[in-house]
């Protein structure tokens, strides 16, 4: 989700079993038969010899070694019988195996992560080591014993992000042209929902789902009664977040049906890695967007017979996440700008970038849908009775965490319209429309959530996908 500043003319934007060996019982009694016939030739066996023995001046006859010829046989059949039947009786003594089947995942997606990962320990993203002067993190001690003080952390947002890649693997295979945009996100949400078990601030939906079309670049999603279908044509940019204990995934990607948009995702997917890619301790933030914006603006796309360089946006930002707070106090910029802020060991960003084939600036524009209780709530009265009691619902739902209009209708608020704008004049409430560059138009997004730990970086979000 990109930053989202109040005014846009001030500030920069911030987009924001095993097998069962079970053979059955082997009859035995044609061994037994069989072993019978050996003892009774075992006894005229010894026969021979005594009689061998009490006549020691007669020589041995071809008879007697014939019989004993025959005796070595008998001796060697009736071992292999023996060992027949004792491999019968192992075979008998094994035990099923009991082994549970690890679950898989449904489809639709219903089974938590917690449930698929029964020891709570959930999987690392991508982790990369540090590079030059920060190399010597990977094998310190004090950082390693640092990081393990962090476990809970980091095992928390990482739920988060099996869940992210879980619902969006599902997203990606099922949202098709035809469908409204409501539909859409209700998809989306209702997964995450189930996955990470929603229960308030433990775990939840951190932010609603973007659903932003075409030229409009971020920060739409529809409210009720929106009837917008989604086109055969259409550029979509899918921004959901997920957090557990207020640790937050935010991650993106774009939507196309048509090949003819396949270079424009190809220039904003690399610009994203790129960014990714740079980030660590001690680097600066304007570094990493002046490597963005040059590989962004490697790329060119043919729409329509027209031939448009990918321009990156250059009033929309990455940003850094703190707990239960989306928007940190650090950007991330996409084009080169020079600002000499460092990132930090413990530091979470989101790093985002937008391309465009307009002219890479952005707007207001259009119904706003998107909300978010102040950071730091004014201190003037709200006089308004309805708007008071609206806040509370916002504080007991969401806290600071964003919401948009669908949320306060799936809580039971109706006919807060007047309210919400009277919590917005007043500072208590911040709005977000949704932010659009020229018309005709088309914009991507994609973003990852990655967190700088005192030994290496890990790409929380990364997956099979992007």
């Amino acid at each position: 989700m990109d930053s989202l500043p109040q005014k846009l003319e001030k500030t920069t934007l911030t987009n924001g079993a095993s097998e069962n060996h079970q053979n059955g019982t082997r009859s035995t009694e044609n061994g037994s038969a069989r072993t019978e016939s050996p003892n009774k030739k075992s006894k005229e066996k010894s026969s021979s010899v005594a009689s061998a023995e009490a006549q020691p001046e007669k020589e041995p006859s071809k008879d007697t070694e014939a019989e004993d010829d025959d005796d070595d046989e008998d001796e060697e059949e009736a071992g292999a019988t023996e060992a027949g039947t004792t491999d019968a009786k192992k075979k008998k003594k094994k035990k099923k195996n009991n082994k549970k089947k690890k679950k898989v995942q449904t489809e639709p997606p219903t089974i938590p992560i917690s449930v698929l990962y029964p020891n709570k320990i959930y999987p690392e993203g991508e982790v990369c080591e540090y590079k030059d002067d920060n190399l010597w993190r990977t094998t310190n001690e004090e950082k390693r014993a640092l990081e393990k003080q962090n476990f809970d952390q980091y095992n928390d947002i990482r739920r988060a992000a099996e869940v992210h890649r879980q619902v969006r693997r599902y997203a990606r295979r099922n949202i098709k042209p035809g469908m409204t945009m409501t539909e859409i996100c209700e998809l989306i949400e209702n997964g995450t929902r189930t996955l990470v078990e929603a229960k308030g601030f433990e775990s939840g939906i951190a932010f609603p789902t973007g659903c932003s079309l075409n030229h409009c670049a971020a920060h739409y999603t529809p409210n009720a009664g929106d009837k917008i279908v989604l086109q055969q044509g259409d550029v979509c940019k899918i921004d959901f977040g997920v957090h557990v204990n207020g640790r937050i995934i935010d991650s993106a990607f774009t939507m196309t049906f048509d090949p003819v948009y396949d270079n424009l995702l190809a220039a904003v997917k690399d610009a994203t890695n790129t960014g990714v890619r740079e980030a660590g301790i001690d680097v600066r933030l304007g570094d990493i967007g002046t490597a963005i914006q040059e590989v962004m603006e490697s790329y060119e796309v043919e729409i329509g017979g027209k031939t448009h360089q990918v321009k990156p946006i250059r009033n929309l930002t990455g940003h850094s996440i703190e707990q239960y707070k989306i928007h940190g106090t650090k950007a991330v910029p996409i084009v080169g700008n020079g600002d000499p802020t460092k990132m930090e060991e413990g530091d979470y960003f989101a790093i985002e970038t937008f391309g465009s084939t307009g002219r890479g600036l952005v707007r207001y524009d259009m119904e706003t849908s998107h909300y978010a209780r102040a950071y730091d709530i004014p201190g003037t009265t709200i006089r308004l009775p309805r708007a008071r009691t609206l806040f509370e619902t916002i504080n007991r739902e969401f806290g600071s965490l964003p919401f948009c209009r669908r949320y306060l209708d799936r809580v039971g608020e109706n006919n807060y319209l007047l309210a919400l704008k009277s919590l917005c004049d007043s500072g208590h409430v911040v709005g977000y429309p949704p932010l659009v560059d020229i018309k005709g138009c088309y914009t991507a997004q994609f973003e990852h959530t990655l967190v700088l730990r005192p030994t290496r970086k890990e790409i929380l979000s990364r997956g099979d996908d992007y």
